[in-house]
């Protein structure tokens, strides 16, 4: 049964609403996390607690459990001479500095003559998702098999 530490194998499709395939990896590799390690939205770790090898689900989120609503307080404007020419069309993604010498992915969500304006939302914000997944596998953390 898949719980807090396991490696989890799945087969997944990730829709939206509209029928749209976001993503999918039907045919291919396993997508593979660890189950309580904050790599996927917590409320489908909930949903995926307790399932076991061969158990199939269809799990569905509302924006707010999986990447939130569009914030309007993520978009940034921009002198347009900040941005490489190239990155200069709506929906091309740019790295972006950040103090501290990291960096983030941004979105091009508007140009003009002057300025651009980034989007730093997820690129799923807003959106109900729909996940149709299978598990595949799932392996003991070592924590989890060590006697005390």
């Amino acid at each position: 049964m898949i719980a807090n530490g396991n490696q989890v194998s799945v087969e997944y499709t990730l829709t939206l609403d509209n029928g749209t395939v976001v993503t999918s990896n039907v045919g291919g590799p396993p997508f593979v996390y660890t189950h309580g390690g904050e790599q996927i939205p917590a409320a489908l770790e909930r949903q995926l607690e307790g399932l076991r090898v061969d158990d199939s689900r269809e799990i569905t989120l509302s924006p707010e459990e999986a990447y939130g609503q569009v914030n309007p307080a993520e978009f940034r404007s921009v002198d347009i001479q900040s941005v490489p020419e190239a990155a200069r069309r709506s929906g091309t993604l740019v790295e972006v500095a950040e103090p501290g010498s990291s960096t983030r992915i941004a979105r091009v969500h508007e140009v003009s003559a002057d300025h651009i304006v980034l989007d730093f939302n997820h690129k799923l914000a807003g959106e109900r998702l729909t996940f149709r997944v299978r598990i595949l596998g799932i392996e003991a953390s070592a924590e989890s098999t060590q006697l005390p």
